[in-house]
């Protein structure tokens, strides 16, 4: 029996886990920030981290890619190079493996699903659409909108994080809300609609795997573009595979695994591999 299934049976974190709260406490480390109810503006915050993480938490050590994105394009200033630069250097190297492994909102999910509730799986014939739902968050509300649309400030506003983000409502919103009573005061119908999509969100997590990730996150879509040919991967051992599905039954993106392991939906979190019964399914670094 493999290792890290092994683990996971005794009740010991598995190295996914450790590798998402780790992650969770690098990206969000300053407590000071916590404590005071502001916002750290070192000189990492003009750095993006590789993750969905809200700029505007109080322990965000960086800057979000997304939010970084829709700002450069939204002020029609230049092509963000830098940031798609990143971007690209990260889904080159790991592919959807940093939704599975690094983003702390992914850990949330995760942590949700938990719960002793009922699970269900979307049929088909709404999760195969529903799929492109990202795909069309990724293009019109990150890209064009903000690349061309222009309100009389000449600014665009970015859009994304205005309207739909979850984490940032969780990692900042809602801190900054808890500290601030004068923000508390000016809350108005676009934060009450930013905790109703949240609570949404977080609802449809207990029940469902990584419903955000699989339907509306843009940077799951934007690294799932590279996940054919990035250099970290999981590999399927066609000879050794017995054909018992058990990769597919814990699979949190609902991958085909025996078909299509390398697809765009899959996020390299190892579920697949830590139950495999006769180990054929590794990570390699190409």
């Amino acid at each position: 029996m493999p290792r890290m299934h092994r683990n996971r049976m005794r009740g010991r974190p598995s190295s996914q886990r450790i590798l998402q709260l780790v992650s969770a406490a690098l990206f969000n480390g300053y407590a000071a920030g916590f404590q005071k109810g502001r916002i750290f503006t070192g000189g990492s915050k003009a750095v993006c981290v590789p993750v969905l993480n809200c700029y505007s938490c109080p322990g965000a050590l960086g800057a979000c890619p997304i939010g970084s994105l829709q700002t450069a394009l939204g002020a029609g200033h230049h092509v963000p190079f830098y940031v798609l630069g990143m971007l690209t250097l990260f889904g080159v190297l790991l592919g959807r493996a940093v939704c599975g492994l690094l983003c702390p909102f992914g850990l949330v999910q995760d942590l949700l699903h938990k719960l002793p509730l009922p699970k269900r799986r979307v049929p088909p014939r709404i999760d195969r659409p529903a799929r492109y739902g990202k795909y069309a968050v990724l293009l019109v509300l990150v890209v064009l909108l903000p690349a061309f649309w222009r309100t009389e400030t000449g600014v665009t506003p970015p859009l994304f994080c205005k309207y739909l983000c979850p984490a940032g409502t969780l990692e900042g919103g809602i801190p900054l809300m808890l500290s601030d009573s004068a923000l508390r005061k000016a809350a108005g119908a676009l934060f009450n609609w930013k905790l109703l999509s949240l609570a949404a969100i977080l609802l449809a997590s207990a029940v469902v795997h990584r419903p955000f990730c699989k339907y509306l996150c843009p940077l799951g879509a934007f690294y799932s573009l590279f996940n054919r040919f990035s250099f970290f991967r999981l590999r399927l051992d066609h000879g050794a595979c017995v054909g018992c599905k058990a990769c597919e039954a814990v699979c949190p993106m609902d991958v085909a695994v025996t078909k299509d392991l390398g697809g765009p939906e899959c996020i390299r979190c190892g579920k697949c591999r830590s139950v495999c019964p006769t180990g054929a399914i590794s990570f390699k670094f190409k």
